[in-house]
């Protein structure tokens, strides 16, 4: 644990923007090292398995408010608005964790493999929750951070590392949920589809019908159990969407508000204006302003995060 958390550490210290956040060239393999507890980082997830190494970080998910700690492994089921919030954090133990972002085939066959028991019922699975992190799934997170290192072995090794540790989910306590994600007739499998829409279109109007035929759902089914998985309507889902991305650009490309309207698919600036300053709690200007002010992370960058969730 300890020369994983330096790894991270090094990393960080060398990659991650203001808020924390390194991307990393190994697909699907993030961090976060932050020196101090932060403000509200709003993300939009997609389903991944996340390792606190160190600290603690309070995620809001939906109705859903729970703290997770070092040692524990937090999953995200589904593709949700996330609001995550850094609690415990200092100078000479800052909060660290590595993020995963969850393969969809790989989950698929090896369930396939494994044999899937009955799926849960919509109203059973849970989005989000956490269990004690396992020696393998460190393991496997140690040798991804290896791969930093040695940039031309990534791409040979590591899908197999990848598949291992989508293994020792499947075999470990979060197996259950992760089966019925991975069933295609499941309702979380079928609205998978429906938000890979909303995701790559998010710029443009979609309508609802196209959305519920994609998940084989009638209108009211769909609207149903959309709101149920990822508390809020199609429409909401897709402006969250646009918003988190328009923050990331005015944060971290430097768009003005105005570019940043356009970009994500507004026609009116006013209506930006206002929907992003009820979201995150300031006018575009203001909230760039304020996240562009020296942060104590683990190392100064030229950037801020949403979070770790999406993009990373």
């Amino acid at each position: 644990m300890e020369s994983l958390k330096q790894a991270v550490r090094a990393y960080t210290r060398r990659h991650a923007n203001r808020r924390g956040m390194a991307l990393t060239p190994v697909p699907r393999l993030r961090m976060m090292c932050l020196e101090a507890p932060s403000g509200d980082l709003h993300s939009v997830y997609k389903p991944l398995v996340c390792l606190v190494l160190q600290g603690a970080k309070r995620l809001t998910v939906g109705r859903e408010e729970r703290v997770f700690s070092a040692g524990q492994s937090v999953l995200v089921s589904a593709d949700m608005p996330v609001i995550g919030r850094v609690v415990q954090a200092s100078r000479f133990e800052p909060y660290l964790a590595i993020a995963v972002e969850l393969d969809m085939a790989i989950l698929r066959e090896l369930t396939a493999h494994l044999g899937s028991p009955r799926p849960q019922r919509p109203s059973e699975l849970p989005t989000l929750f956490a269990v004690d992190t396992e020696a393998a799934l460190l393991d496997c997170a140690a040798r991804l951070m290896q791969l930093l290192d040695r940039p031309e072995a990534a791409p040979l090794l590591s899908p197999g590392i990848m598949r291992e540790l989508h293994y020792w989910l499947l075999s470990g306590p979060h197996s259950t949920v992760l089966r019925t994600l991975a069933d295609p007739d499941s309702h979380a499998g079928r609205l998978a589809a429906a938000i890979a829409i909303l995701r790559a279109e998010y710029r443009t109007r979609v309508s609802v019908e196209r959305l519920a035929a994609e998940a084989g759902m009638s209108l009211s089914s769909f609207h149903k159990h959309f709101k149920h998985m990822t508390s809020l309507t199609p429409g909401q889902y897709q402006k969250r969407l646009r918003l988190v991305e328009a923050r990331r650009l005015t944060l971290d490309e430097g768009y003005s508000a105005t570019s940043a309207a356009f970009e994500v698919g507004y026609e009116s600036v006013s209506q930006f204006t206002r929907e992003y300053g009820r979201l995150f709690q300031a006018p575009p200007k203001r909230d760039a302003l304020s996240a562009r002010k020296p942060a104590k992370v683990a190392a100064p960058s030229n950037s801020a995060a949403v979070g770790i969730g999406s993009p990373a």
